[in-house]
């Protein structure tokens, strides 16, 4: 029998579990195990036997970094962010990758939703400095917006992004500045997430002058700034797509599995619920 399993501190409201569940029914391997492990920090070092006793296992906080000692090879996505989010053993070797960059780029093309346009990123630290990276990469003419507090790091992300793509158009502004009309809005900050669910990280013009929409946050389902765009008619898509889609590039990456568009839609449907 097949073992995975998903490392991390603490996993008491992980969503994993039900939808990696899902995925192996999909692959016509539902008597796969995949086991939650909640390791403290500390005990991290006297896991590797356990580790290396699963076909493949994902990765979360705190060990997205702390992992790659352990490991003994680097996809180039894990390389470009020096962080590992889901491993594969092949061969006797354990091999890292970054998923997140994987489950946004899917999430994105399966809602018809392109980087290559104008892009009015809110927020960019932990995924969104991955998120602004990749804007780059894909031809983006990029926006992104930070609270002054945070406008150090948007600008280091800004410099990291230039690095991998030199032509790229970046930029970093702050909300008061923004102006313009946007292809697609990304929300990577943190504002709208339950329980403060009222709230919106951008005005209701600001939406109105973007095309589309894409919020990080997956709780609630349907976030404020979802609900104001869906009421102007403006597609909106939320963090669930890129959790689920994230965890189905690492079954294609573990065993090879292949989806379509339809069947991760009704998983992501289904875990809105």
């Amino acid at each position: 029998m097949e073992k995975y399993g998903l490392l991390g501190y603490p996993l008491k409201h992980t969503m994993s579990p039900p939808i990696h569940k899902r995925l192996f029914e999909l692959d016509g391997n539902a008597s796969a195990e995949y086991e939650v492990c909640e390791l403290p920090p500390e005990e991290l070092e006297g896991k590797a036997a356990y580790l290396n006793s699963l076909n493949g296992y994902n990765i979360t906080i705190p060990y997205k970094v702390d992992i790659i000692k352990y490991l003994d090879g680097l996809d180039d996505s894990a390389k470009r962010y020096n962080s590992v989010n889901c491993v594969v053993r092949r061969d006797g070797k354990n091999i890292g990758y970054n998923t997140d960059c994987y489950g946004f780029l899917r999430s994105l093309e399966s809602a018809g939703m392109s980087l290559s346009g104008k892009v009015l990123q809110i927020g960019c630290g932990g995924v969104g400095r991955m998120m602004a990276i990749e804007a780059a990469l894909h031809g983006a003419e990029l926006t992104i917006v930070s609270l002054p507090e945070f406008i150090e790091g948007a600008e280091a992300a800004k410099r990291e992004a230039l690095a991998l793509a030199p032509e790229a158009s970046v930029k970093v502004i702050t909300h008061s500045e923004i102006a313009g009309e946007f292809d697609l809005l990304i929300n990577a900050s943190p504002v709208g997430m339950f329980p403060k669910v009222d709230e919106c990280p951008v005005t209701d013009e600001v939406i109105k002058s973007c095309r589309n929409v894409f919020e990080v946050i997956y709780n609630p389902a349907v976030t404020r700034l979802m609900e104001i765009a869906g009421k102007n008619g403006i597609k909106a898509i939320g963090g669930m797509a890129m959790l689920v889609w994230q965890a189905a590039v690492a079954h294609e990456i573990w065993s090879g599995a292949k989806y379509n568009d339809e069947d991760i839609e009704k998983i992501i449907k289904d875990m809105r619920l």
